[in-house]
């Protein structure tokens, strides 16, 4: 008789620029991202040995570290990572299509230790193809009322610190949504557990302003500069749940999927004929494999 054994393949990581196999562990129980959340992480994609949206990605995560005072390595610069980034794709065996995440953390200790060296993890996984295109069925969504964002510094940060997020995807998943929308300490709209939100009422396209609190997306700021640039009426202001329940049109995005056509908000239904649109003209170009 003989015995067949079928393996998963190893994913690798990249671990402070040394790839090991991602099944072994990596990061010691006294990591401060662990214990308090001190870090930032960037969530990447990779299509055709190209990081898109590159330069937003790693403008974002540089001015959250000087924010946070992380003590920034000399050889820790944009064009390192990005080259660790795409060699770790590649020995993934994903360099066609990836969503990578960039973690970074203030070392080791407590509170009060003075071990704060920047480390980092790279991570990659495959994606599919319908992560490129608009989804088909429109996402069902409510609001997460069980926490409030701060609108201070650190809300526009893409931040270890994920509770209110993971929370609110907890509950999105009891309650058989799609996505939560989060609230800020004023009571309105900020945005989703995985993106940025948008609403389109008599043509005008709006999204929460990064006072706000909503993170400071960088699909959003990409989207943002090619509306204002085909002469679009935009604008970045506050969004109540009124206005959602007004709106024609709401739609999500992010780094990964782009773009997301919400369908229902409680009892309101949305048509998406201006958010397929946009999808067209300005989306779909960066999503696509060529």
């Amino acid at each position: 008789m003989v015995f067949l054994f079928y393996f998963e393949p190893v994913n690798y990581i990249n671990l402070n620029g040394k790839i090991q196999p991602g099944n072994q562990p990596a990061l010691l129980v006294s990591n401060r991202g662990y214990r308090y959340g001190d870090g930032l992480f960037e969530t990447i994609k990779v299509i055709n040995e190209q990081i898109q949206l590159e330069s937003y990605h790693f403008e974002r995560l540089f001015s959250g570290l000087l924010l946070l005072q992380f003590e920034i390595p000399e050889l820790f610069i944009a064009k390192t990572l990005a080259g660790e980034i795409l060699d770790l794709c590649k020995k993934n065996e994903c360099s066609q299509q990836a969503r990578v995440r960039l973690s970074v953390f203030r070392g080791h200790g407590g509170l009060y230790d003075e071990n704060s060296t920047l480390q980092y993890v790279i991570e990659c996984w495959p994606l599919n193809d319908s992560e490129n295109e608009l989804n088909e069925n429109g996402l069902l969504i409510d609001i997460y009322g069980e926490a409030r964002k701060s609108a201070d510094i650190f809300s526009n940060l893409k931040s270890a610190s994920f509770l209110p997020y993971m929370m609110a995807a907890q509950y999105a998943k009891k309650n058989k949504l799609d996505d939560c929308l989060l609230l800020n300490t004023n009571g309105t709209i900020a945005d989703s557990t995985i993106a940025n939100v948008f609403i389109i009422k008599d043509g005008v396209i709006k999204t929460p302003g990064l006072p706000e609190g909503c993170v400071n997306g960088v699909m959003r700021r990409w989207l943002l500069e090619k509306l204002s640039s085909k002469d679009h009426e935009i604008r970045e202001e506050q969004i109540t749940i009124t206005d959602l329940e007004e709106a024609d049109e709401v739609f999500l995005t992010n780094a990964i999927k782009g773009m997301s056509w919400v369908k229902q908000f409680r009892n309101k239904f949305y048509t998406n004929a201006k958010t397929v649109e946009i999808f067209n003209r300005f989306i779909k170009s960066i999503s696509r494999q060529d």
